[in-house]
């Protein structure tokens, strides 16, 4: 993210941003100075640098939305990204019938508790599979079961599994299908674990584009991989979750501006239960 061949198009960091408009450009018509709002910097997905770590930022309108006003900003600022990634890639599969068996690898991620409040939503039975220190935090946020991935593996007590998704893509293929009901599914979202499982030069791109090219054979694997959702559409239905009480936004930490490189190692750190936020 935000690299180049010989240099950062955007040096600044950053994707998902939450804040108050202090002046719109003349064909603006969706917001107004002093509007509160959330959402993300780029109008598509893009493998760079969205420049949100700073004091301002200049965005799209449309891929904005206005802040839910029973939330604060840091609140807000942990939704966008994470967000987006959900909906796009579990909601048809999470919402295709109710009371589902669900098992979130990952579960106490960003994606990972959405996930869990989309399926629980949705009246599904989730099992939550993350870190001994976030076994706490994944019942708080309505898990049924939860599994220590560091004692135990999941692919050997479970059964009759609807739906397997896989945030922290550490499953592997033939062992999650032991577990997964004969119609059912197995959706990998992509963890690149910051650089500590991949290769150098293509990162995991190389091992997602075998899947793509495995799920045209294997019906177990979503096959859907090129699906997008407009970021306005995205960020209103986000926006009427958090109104409605069905998706909670959970800040672990906030750092300011100068402390960056330690937010950073925070998150590589991979512990803090919730999202970690950049405040001015």
């Amino acid at each position: 993210m935000g690299a180049g061949l010989k240099r950062q198009k955007q040096p600044i960091p950053g994707l998902d941003m939450a804040g108050e408009v202090t002046a719109v450009g003349d064909d603006v018509t969706d917001f107004r100075p002093g509007d509160a709002v959330f959402g993300e910097t780029h109008d598509r997905i893009q493998w760079i640098n969205g420049g949100a770590y700073a004091e301002y930022v200049c965005v799209p309108q449309h891929v904005l939305a206005l802040k839910p006003e029973n939330i604060s900003f840091e609140q807000a600022a942990t939704v966008p990204t994470a967000g987006i990634i959900a909906l796009v890639n579990l909601q048809k599969h999470i919402w295709r019938k109710p009371g589902q068996r669900i098992v979130i690898n990952g579960a106490a991620g960003g994606v990972g508790n959405i996930a869990i409040q989309m399926a629980r939503t949705n009246g599904a039975h989730v099992i939550g599979v993350d870190h001994t220190a976030k076994l706490d935090y994944m019942q708080s946020l309505g898990t049924d079961k939860v599994i220590d991935y560091t004692k135990e593996d999941v692919t050997e007590l479970e059964q009759d599994i609807d739906l397997i998704i896989d945030v922290a893509s550490t499953l592997s293929l033939s062992s999650a299908k032991r577990i997964l009901k004969p119609d059912g599914l197995i959706v990998t979202i992509g963890h690149d674990h910051y650089g500590a499982k991949s290769r150098k030069t293509l990162g995991g791109i190389r091992h997602f584009l075998g899947l793509m090219l495995w799920a045209r054979f294997d019906r177990s694997l979503d096959s859907s991989w090129f699906e997008v959702m407009e970021k306005r559409d995205a960020m209103g239905i986000l926006r009427g979750m958090i109104e409605a009480g069905e998706l909670t936004a959970v800040v672990a930490r906030t750092f300011t501006l100068p402390e960056v490189p330690a937010a950073i190692r925070c998150l590589q750190e991979g512990q803090a239960c919730g999202r970690i936020v950049i405040v001015p």
